[in-house]
């Protein structure tokens, strides 16, 4: 029986973390900050890019 109030125990902490973190993610909108910066980054690559125009 202790082995399983561990493993529930070790299972609320685990989910506890994840709930923290999702919440500070969604709280501080970093998910489209972040994406903003993959935009960014992607842009740049492909505004270097030379365009071969064939008519």
């Amino acid at each position: 029986m202790a082995k399983l109030a561990k493993a529930l125990l070790k299972l609320l902490k685990v989910l506890g973390i994840v709930v923290a973190v999702l919440f500070v993610v969604y709280f501080w909108n970093l998910d489209q900050k972040v994406l903003g910066w993959a935009y960014k980054q992607v842009n740049t690559m492909f505004d270097r890019k030379k365009v071969d125009l064939v008519f």
